[in-house]
């Protein structure tokens, strides 16, 4: 059990599906079950004083699921953002994205890269959203970035680092995971922060998403509800 408020929480975000098709509604529905609680970790995390909350919203694996379930996923962020925009620029919360945006609809891709840029000076918590995320496509895509800084001559190959090659993550001016939650019952982590998680405490949940609650959430990492919203 984690004995301190951690700087950064990562959270799989697994059991919407599975929580919808409990209920008898639809695995989108439950994808929607899923954002509406996501808005509630993220006052918890506030609550709790976490800095840094990253989120995995869409594996880069995903796109295996029936084609209707990637359209709602693709549709879900733009909705979403659209809605929560105003209040994320009013509580001064930074948006980020990690992952490969090129092959996203242009919709979606267009709505992650404004939030990104209409909140990139706020200085609140930063939620960082892990959307077409896989992590080894993270490491191919920094190796490949620092063979090309050794290739063009910018780096010397004495330099190629464990330290430069963390930079070149997409999560690379963020600090590694504290702790990794996962939801919904699954005992792994699914590709998820390969290489930053090396040292990161796991922590896994047998409620799926939609039921995670700011309490669980202060439950998991070892701390007391800090509210009323958190124990309620």
């Amino acid at each position: 059990m984690y004995q301190r408020t951690p700087n950064h929480v990562a959270i799989i975000m697994d059991g919407n599906g599975r929580w919808g098709k409990k209920r008898r509604l639809s695995r989108s529905e439950g994808h929607y079950a899923g954002a509406k609680r996501m808005e509630d970790v993220i006052d918890a995390s506030i609550e709790l004083g976490i800095k840094v909350l990253t989120l995995y919203a869409f594996s880069s694996e995903n796109w295996s699921r029936p084609s209707d379930e990637v359209n709602y996923l693709m549709d879900l962020p733009v909705k979403f953002f659209k809605k929560k925009l105003p209040e994320f620029m009013r509580r001064n919360i930074q948006i980020r994205i990690s992952g490969n945006t090129a092959p996203l609809p242009d919709k979606t891709r267009e709505v992650l890269a404004r939030v990104v840029a209409s909140t990139e000076n706020n200085t609140g918590i930063v939620v960082n959203f892990a959307f077409n995320y896989g992590g080894r496509g993270d490491i191919i895509h920094a190796a490949k970035a620092l063979i090309e800084e050794v290739r063009s001559g910018k780096i010397s190959k004495d330099e190629m680092t464990e330290e430069r090659m963390e930079q070149l993550l997409y999560t690379g001016d963020l600090p590694s995971p504290d702790i990794i939650i996962r939801t919904g019952g699954e005992k792994r982590i699914s590709n998820f922060l390969l290489w930053q998680s090396a040292e990161s405490e796991l922590y896994f949940s047998d409620v799926y998403f939609p039921d995670f609650t700011g309490e669980l959430l202060a439950e998991a990492v070892g701390r007391q509800p800090v509210n009323s919203y958190l124990s309620g």
